[in-house]
């Protein structure tokens, strides 16, 4: 009993005993807390790792979308300057692993709308041309101090989406090779619907004077009066072109000449009808800003001449205009020309501020000339007579476009370049009869027959006749249509510069290589003579009256086409202004 009671006794003790339980807890859990701490250690290693890791792909994102035309090298090279040196690029719809000393990138170009109204996670649309954005996401080994005896290190996963909207305002049109006041005033006459008279030096000072485009919309909502509204809303309206006139008059900073020769056009135009204006102009994003806003480093400007007669152009589209120059033109005796002017398809208009892939285009034209030659001396020998010598010129162009491709600044924005693809209208010239009918349906192409090129007669002792008509046709075309890149620097931006694409070098004028191709039939009227041998002599001289003409014609046409803004077989693209925006994280 006492042994028993004994060790009860001592049990009991030493279960009581509280002597130096706090070293036995201590040894008991020391090797779990520092365990937990070395966990605790690697997880806020881990944690800043990530952090690092979502910065470094910030930077490689937006460094992307600054430069998008290079983005893989762009996001390289922002990950080697901040310390990942050694990375694998991952291509779209494959997988790689990173391991200990290679992290995985993969760079996904694409498109982002910041429209409220689209889901945020469906704001960015991976492959969707044209690229305003690029999507970086980075795989790479988190690093394990403490556990990496007792499991693999983590893969840190992190993405990061930036957006840039580089954005340039160009124009496709035309200058003038050279001014003919007569012939631009009877054109514009007729194409607004009043007496025209402006001089040579009124032309010159419209053709100089750029008009600032978002100055001229301010101005034309006021004419409209439309307020509290963005420059798209202006767009969305219509206007006639003596409103469009007035409105240019009005643009602050403009030369007192061209203001003046403005006025005049538009108290003189006649034309009623109402051209919607966002077939005249598209500002692509800057139309959201509120009227009297300016862009910041993107300037929008358009020759003022080219503007009015874009205007005009479109107020007259699928019409006809007839302009009789009579005796105007230096070796004619008298000229008639007909236009018809198409619209541009899918309504693209002549000048845009937009981005990659934006398209402005030239209306397609038709122009109808019909002259009679002064002749000189007309005795031909051999009892030959020159009596008559006519040219029936019918030149139809198809429309020019150009379209942004790139724009890059490679070290900033002094370093801006912007890269157009120009392609000149197919020409197609005629020296022949076209078909009274369908001349201003742009839908069907225009059917050609034989004209009467000369009237001869022929006196011999035993033949006296008074009228032979001498007929022929000529056709000539121009069909490369492969487009040209223009690159413009900041210089050519700043200055404005027009360059110019031809869809092949002209070696000889339009007129003279349609009078070379001259075929001559002999039509004696129905008296069943055969007179073929008279081409001997007549083809000769018909050939050297109608080159005698070919450079005041060609002056003509290239004058007509230039107001209307077309050329034939060359294209004038003009860049005004470009940003490559400012590259910011949207996701």
């Amino acid at each position: 009993m006492g042994t028993k009671g004994g060790f009860m006794g001592a049990t009991r003790r030493l279960l009581a005993d509280r002597t130096a339980n706090f070293a036995v807890m201590t040894a008991l859990c020391t090797p779990v807390a520092l365990a937990l701490t070395a966990f605790a250690v690697d997880e806020g290693a881990l944690y800043n790792e990530r952090r690092a890791a979502q910065s470094i792909v910030d930077i490689a994102a937006i460094t992307a979308a600054n430069n998008l035309t290079n983005a893989q090298q762009a996001v390289l090279t922002a990950l080697s300057d901040n310390g990942i040196t050694s990375v694998a690029v991952q291509q779209s719809g494959t997988t790689i692993a990173p391991t200990a000393t290679k992290a995985v990138v993969q760079i996904t170009p694409g498109r982002y709308t910041g429209l409220t109204t689209i889901a945020t996670g469906s704001r960015f649309q991976a492959g969707q041309l044209p690229y305003n954005a690029v999507q970086v996401s980075l795989k790479k080994q988190g690093t394990l101090y403490f556990a990496a005896s007792m499991m693999s290190p983590p893969t840190i996963g992190t993405s990061a989406i930036a957006s840039a909207q580089p954005q340039a305002a160009f124009s496709v049109g035309s200058r003038l090779a050279s001014l003919n006041g007569g012939v631009l005033n009877a054109l514009l006459g007729s194409l607004l619907g009043g007496n025209i008279s402006l001089s040579v030096m009124d032309y010159n000072s419209l053709i100089s004077a750029d008009i600032d485009v978002l100055s001229f919309t301010d101005a034309l909502a006021t004419q409209l009066h439309l307020t509290g509204v963005s420059y798209n809303d202006v767009l969305a309206s219509k206007a006639t072109v003596g409103q469009i006139a007035t409105a240019m008059a009005n643009v602050p900073g403009l030369g007192n000449s061209a203001k003046i020769a403005l006025q005049t056009m538009a108290s003189s135009a006649t034309n009623t009808v109402k051209i919607p204006l966002s077939a005249l102009l598209d500002l692509g994003s800057v139309g959201n800003l509120g009227l009297g806003q300016k862009p910041p480093g993107l300037t929008v400007a358009a020759s003022a001449l080219s503007m009015l007669t874009a205007a005009a152009g479109l107020a007259n589209g699928t019409n006809q205009v007839a302009v009789n120059l009579g005796a105007t033109i230096p070796g004619l005796l008298s000229t008639t020309v007909s236009i018809a002017i198409g619209e541009p398809p899918q309504a693209t208009p002549w000048l845009a501020v937009g981005e990659l892939g934006t398209v402005v285009r030239t209306a397609q034209t038709r122009i109808k000339i019909n002259a009679s030659v002064g002749l000189g001396n007309s005795n031909l020998g051999g009892g030959i007579s020159l009596l008559a010598v006519n040219l029936p010129l019918n030149v139809e162009i198809a429309y020019a476009e150009a379209k942004l491709t790139d724009i890059s600044c490679p070290t900033g924005p002094s370093s801006i370049q912007v890269t157009i693809a120009a392609q000149p209208g197919v020409v197609a010239a005629h020296l022949a009869n076209s078909s009274a009918t369908g001349f201003a349906d742009f839908t069907r192409p225009q059917t050609f027959s034989d004209a009467e090129i000369a009237d001869v007669s022929l006196k011999l002792l035993l033949i006296n006749l008074s009228l032979i008509q001498i007929n022929g046709s000529s056709y000539f075309n121009i069909t490369n249509m492969t487009p040209t890149n223009l690159t413009f620097n900041a210089t050519d931006i700043a200055n404005k510069a027009i360059k110019t694409v031809s869809t092949r070098n002209l070696t000889q004028s339009l007129a003279t290589s349609l009078v070379n191709n001259l075929s001559l039939t002999v039509n004696a009227l129905g008296l069943g003579i055969d007179l073929t041998a008279l081409l001997g002599t007549v083809k000769p001289a018909v050939v050297t009256v109608l080159n005698g003409v070919t450079a005041p014609v060609d002056s003509l046409l290239y004058n007509l086409l230039g107001a209307l803004g077309v050329r034939v077989g060359e294209a004038d693209v003009r860049v005004t202004g470009a940003t490559c925006g400012r590259s910011v994280l949207v996701q």
